[in-house]
């Protein structure tokens, strides 16, 4: 592919921009952010405490693997990063069968699929 970075940036833009923002617009009222998800959390299985160290964690993470793929530090590891963090979000959701989250969350997690697909597809070629 001739214009790979080109091509690969405006790929990963609306991703990353997604990323950056959730985190983002969560760090000013972090803790906030995190008593609300335990509160919503209360019907799952997963420890309230767990939920609450994750919620104080979840909007740092989103900013900085937004960030980072937006400038393409680092981008496989990046978005096994963000893969992984789906993952954990579909978990989460499924517990306490918030489905409208987990199909929200799929459809990052494919779309991060795809880029990764893309990213390994088409890298070599242009080194």
């Amino acid at each position: 592919m001739k214009n790979f970075k080109i091509t690969f940036f405006f790929l990963q833009l609306p991703i990353a921009i997604s990323l950056l923002g959730h985190g983002l617009v969560r760090l000013p009222k972090l803790t906030a952010f995190a008593e609300g998800m335990v509160s919503s959390m209360e019907s799952s299985v997963l420890p309230s405490g767990l939920v609450l160290a994750f919620g104080y964690i979840l909007p740092v993470v989103e900013a900085v693997l937004g960030a980072a793929l937006l400038i393409g530090f680092q981008t496989r590891y990046i978005l096994y990063g963000a893969l992984a963090l789906m993952g954990v979000l579909v978990l989460g959701s499924s517990t306490i069968e918030n489905w409208g989250a987990v199909q929200a969350q799929l459809v990052h997690g494919i779309y991060l699929g795809f880029l990764l697909w893309f990213y390994e597809q088409y890298r070599n070629e242009n080194k």
